[in-house]
């Protein structure tokens, strides 16, 4: 009775006519990305030809290049996304457009990423965290199932929510398609239960196995006992498998695997060309993929995503249900809070590194507060797994 109340309000939502001010809004996307999609192709193409006939002189270093072509190319399909956005709006597809947005949350970040590898972590990325919050509003407005979960809250005055609490299951996917409903409660305390869980198992494994007795601070983050590799990574395979948690066993494993070797070796390029930092290197090994990844760690992935699909996520639903459903939104909003500034605090943490490792001078309050509170041996402390070179980094700054 429930599942078919949710539906049928998430389908009256999708329906619903937008306001002619969102219309408006979606003439000027489809203009000014259409726009902006055809200048960057015609940008593209006339750099390749410049290039391939030898009359554009390249003195960056090729990993530089790659990055550049490769953040253009991901401009434009941002572009053409807001297009297709646009005319999605002016079509009246709400649900369409809501997952238009999710697809260019994705290739914002990967322009972030970009960004950040060939000039730093600075005023660069503030247009691109407007244009990501900005996106983030849109989704959370267009989006039928959210936007019907809201309703549905107003409709039953958290009725609903204080029977599911107490009856512990909260959390649980009201259509009955996955396990778990991915959305942002459920996912942040995954990405924060996670990223302990994570680096309790890797500082176990470092003493046990990689370095018999000798421990070494293995936390990926400024500040508290977080490894965030293992948060998203967990939120990843979360995502990928929660339509197959009852999948055969092979089936899981497989993808864990791929999912965290992939992530693995995503992270350690990021943190290479952005910074200049080797955080891992498994040159030699059984497998090992450009010494970021290997086949035995991809194992390992495997039997982690065995284990979290199987036997940790129903634990995990059962621990945040132990959370007063009265006070879930405002404890996750406050703790979202504190670990945002916490990842920014980090990134500005490190790029300060880099800097000062590149002898770029301080130029601004924040890095001469950053070089007096996490000097270069703060973060050789904290960060004790981590080298820097900027000769390995790819800025072109």
């Amino acid at each position: 009775m429930v599942k078919k109340r949710y539906r049928a309000d998430r389908d009256a939502i999708d329906r619903k006519r937008l306001p002619l001010a969102v219309k408006v809004f979606g003439v000027l996307c489809l203009a000014a990305g259409g726009a902006t999609a055809v200048l960057l192709t015609i940008t593209i193409v006339t750099m390749v030809l410049a290039f391939t006939s030898g009359s554009l002189d390249v003195e960056a270093s090729t990993a530089t290049v790659v990055i550049f072509v490769v953040e253009t190319m991901l401009y434009t399909a941002l572009a053409t996304m807001f297009a297709i956005f646009g005319i999605r709006l002016l079509r009246n597809k709400r649900k369409h457009a809501a997952h238009g947005t999710e697809a260019m949350i994705i290739i914002l970040a990967a322009i972030i990423i970009c960004s950040i590898m060939l000039n730093g972590l600075g005023a660069n990325v503030i247009p691109h965290a407007v244009v990501a919050v900005f996106l983030i509003v849109m989704q959370s407005y267009l989006d039928p199932a959210l936007a019907g979960e809201r309703e549905l809250r107003r409709k039953l005055r958290d009725m609903e929510t204080r029977e599911q609490a107490e009856d512990g299951t909260l959390g649980l996917d009201p259509t009955g398609r996955g396990y778990i409903t991915l959305n942002f409660f459920n996912l942040f305390w995954i990405f924060v239960v996670c990223s302990v869980l994570g680096l309790v198992i890797e500082t176990v494994y470092h003493v046990l196995v990689v370095d018999p007795g000798v421990y070494e601070d293995r936390a990926g983050l400024l500040f508290g006992p977080f490894s965030p590799i293992y948060g998203v990574g967990a939120m990843l395979m979360t995502m990928a498998l929660n339509r197959f948690h009852k999948a055969p066993f092979p089936v899981i494993f497989l993808v864990s695997a791929v999912i965290g070797g992939a992530f693995e070796y995503a992270v350690s390029w990021f943190m290479q060309f952005a910074f200049g930092i080797v955080a891992w290197d498994y040159t030699g090994t059984f497998l090992s993929i450009d010494g970021r990844t290997n086949g035995m760690f991809m194992a390992m992935w495997g039997v982690l995503g065995l284990f979290w699909v199987k036997l940790c996520l129903p634990w995990m639903l059962r621990l945040v249900n132990r959370i007063p459903w009265n006070w879930r939104y405002t404890l996750t909003t406050v703790c979202a809070a504190l670990m945002i500034v916490d990842c920014g605090m980090t990134l500005m943490s490190l790029d300060r590194w880099y800097q000062r490792e590149a002898g770029v001078a301080p130029d601004n309050a924040i890095s001469r507060f950053i070089d007096d509170h996490f000097d270069n041996q703060y973060m050789e402390e904290r960060f004790q797994s981590m080298s820097i070179d900027p000769d390995n980094a790819a800025r072109t700054l």
